[in-house]
């Protein structure tokens, strides 16, 4: 018995890393760095506030996924809403961006909270909050 025990308490580890590591599809080469990167998608809505009925003419997007260019969102009828789905976002990181409703920050009552804009291109997106200018944030969290 204290035999066994011993032998069991001298046993090594296993190095790390083993079976838990991402294995490369194909011929055996190593990916590109760029497609071992996690990525997802996300739909992006807004509707119109209670008691607003006036139409905008423009709902656009804008954040550090899209380098901080606006792209346009698509008018849903039967929703009654904007959206656009976003693909390629990169994961494992918080980003930053602002819905534009005729080229006016808007809140997205869906944001993952607010942050604090850094650097010119956050800064000239920037909404006025009771804190003070923010932005919205997206968590990027990938499975």
């Amino acid at each position: 018995m204290f035999e066994s025990l011993g032998n069991l308490l001298r046993r090594k580890t296993p190095p790390k890393g083993g079976p838990m590591m991402r294995e490369t599809q194909g011929g055996g080469g190593a990916r590109p760095p760029q497609e071992n990167k996690p990525v997802f998608s996300k739909v992006f809505r807004w509707r119109l506030p209670a008691g607003q009925t006036k139409e905008p003419e423009t709902v656009e997007i804008v954040g550090s996924f899209t380098h901080w260019q606006k792209v346009p969102m698509t008018r849903d009828g039967k929703q009654d809403a904007w959206h656009v789905t976003m693909h390629h976002i990169p994961g494992a990181r918080t980003h930053h961006y602002m819905l534009l409703v005729d080229g006016q920050p808007t809140l997205d009552k869906s944001c993952d909270g607010l942050a604090v804009p850094h650097g010119f291109q956050e800064e000239q997106w920037q909404m006025q909050t009771e804190r003070g200018p923010r932005v919205m944030m997206l968590f990027a969290q990938t499975k």
